[in-house]
């Protein structure tokens, strides 16, 4: 992280300009309509600017932009080895603006500055260098068809393709679908949450300069009920890479249905399970892992470790050391680089994340600590780490995405019993187990019916690894050379001699 003080970082934001308006056609354009919207501080409550609010109208320009671009072949054809130069370059670009970005990031979103700029921003530019280095490593395939024919398979661009975004780790993701999207020769349209589009207006800001042409990524700003149902539904984009609720993902897949079938690649919610078996001694470790898989980044993660699911005679202990761990990571101001937990994102989901605490107790769950809205004189929205004890698997707040500080748990008294109920869920983006019995361990891996499960760790993670869910948690895999899949086609050319 840059060495600068709480002070350096209150200054740098009081002077440090403010996007507005949505990038087309390679030009900072305001939205056909005139139309607005607020982007709001969540560490303040306070407007910061307001954002050109695109509408069907402007979808449709950056959608013919986006074809024009795609029909030139100016991105499309370039030799891999050319649009891997080009993507490193804006990668640079972006490093080399790390703090004004992080910044921006920090600012939209209540994440403290200490992981926007060590984390969210990092992740982002090492993303983009990560698939610009596979581009002219990705071969194609011949069919074993004997000695009378040559049968070549190929992959190729599939044209426009939309990637929508949320606003929890609005970098990182976007880079997750812009890497292979734009790697493969697509044209992006790039559509940020209405809550976090100043970070992402900056980093488009340097594409041009890097030598993207200015139809092969464009971002569209504005409501996600508007600006992004425009572009579920049009017949000009070809495919949609999504992030973000199950109930939007369900969206979407309808969209597709009602216009031209586009492909849709989803990676939707999730409410994973934690299990920590009997047998475990390092419970100091167990604690931390815990803590940080809940209430890292507000709990404001689709692949949170949201339901602690553990045995009876190991339960007290650890739960006195998760009472430290929340002692530790209260909400401060999210400029400050010693603060590890900062605003929550809204006052609505703020809201929303109370009620669900409510109705834990009037189910029957018993509130442990936190949950509780401080900082309230500075006018954000801070909710301190909560643990809701006594939770049973068919209660609402075990069941539902609660997407912030709020941990369930759930006792159990053998491992049968853990993996029955960490199954027993509509989601299956993410779970973990811990256990010092190997065996174990592999059981676990195979039963568990998530896209990732950890073993004795939580959210480690790496580019080269794919990311994605069962059931409604999501279709297709981000991360990894998996992600190609959603943004190709497979040719097959049948040579014969």
């Amino acid at each position: 992280m840059t060495d600068r003080s709480h002070a350096d970082w209150q200054k740098r934001a009081s002077t440090l300009p403010l996007p507005q308006l949505a990038y087309i056609d390679g030009q900072f354009v305001h939205a056909l309509s005139g139309a607005t919207f607020s982007a709001e501080n969540p560490a303040t409550g306070q407007v910061l600017t307001d954002v050109a609010a695109c509408d069907n109208a402007d979808v449709d320009l950056a959608v013919a932009t986006a074809r024009r671009s795609f029909e030139s072949g100016e991105w499309r054809d370039l030799p891999p080895t050319e649009r891997k130069s080009r993507m490193l370059a804006w990668a640079d670009a972006i490093e080399a603006q790390l703090d004004d970005i992080a910044l921006l990031e920090t600012l939209e979103t209540g994440k403290p500055i200490g992981q926007t700029t060590t984390v969210d921003v990092p992740g982002l530019v090492g993303g983009l260098r990560w698939y610009a280095e596979s581009l002219d490593k990705l071969y194609g395939e011949t069919a074993p068809n004997g000695s009378t024919s040559v049968c070549l398979i190929d992959r190729e661009p599939m044209g426009v393709v939309a990637a929508v975004v949320p606003w929890n780790y609005p970098l990182i993701i976007a880079s997750w679908k812009i890497g292979p999207a734009l790697g493969a020769g697509n044209s992006v349209i790039l559509k940020p949450a209405e809550q976090s589009s100043l970070a992402t207006l900056k980093v488009a800001e340097l594409a041009q300069g890097a030598g993207i042409p200015a139809g092969a990524f464009q971002v569209v700003t504005g409501l996600g009920h508007i600006a992004g149902k425009a572009l579920g539904l049009h017949d000009g984009v070809d495919a949609v890479g999504f992030t973000g609720s199950t109930e939007v993902g369900k969206a979407f897949l309808e969209y597709s249905a009602h216009s031209n079938m586009k492909r849709i690649g989803l990676e939707c919610g999730g409410k994973s399970p934690h299990i920590v078996t009997r047998d475990v001694e390092d419970l100091d470790t167990i604690a931390m892992s815990v803590a940080y898989g809940v209430w890292y980044n507000q709990g404001e993660t689709c692949h949170a470790g949201t339901r602690l699911i553990v045995d009876r005679t190991v339960k007290e202990p650890l739960l006195a050391k998760l009472r430290g761990w929340a002692e530790a990571l209260q909400p401060g101001d999210p400029l400050d680089p010693s603060v590890q937990m900062g605003a929550m994102i809204e006052q609505a989901h703020m809201e929303k994340v109370q009620g669900y605490l409510e109705q834990g107790q009037r189910e029957g769950a018993q509130l442990l600590f936190g949950g509780e809205q401080v900082r309230s004189e500075s006018g954000g929205y801070y909710l301190t780490p909560a643990v809701l004890d006594d939770v049973t698997n068919d209660m609402q707040v075990a069941r539902e995405e609660i997407f912030g500080p709020v941990l369930v748990v759930i006792t159990v008294d053998d491992l049968d019993e853990a993996l029955a109920i960490a199954n027993d869920t509509d989601y299956g983006l993410g779970a973990a187990i811990w256990t010092d019995r190997l065996r174990d361990g592999h059981r676990a891996a195979r039963a568990l019916r998530a896209g990732t499960v950890w073993v004795n760790c939580y959210d480690h993670t790496s580019i080269n690894a794919p990311f994605g869910g069962y059931k409604q948690s999501g279709q297709g895999r981000d991360k990894s050379l998996h992600a190609f899949d959603k943004y190709t086609e497979l040719k097959t050319t049948w040579i014969e001699i």
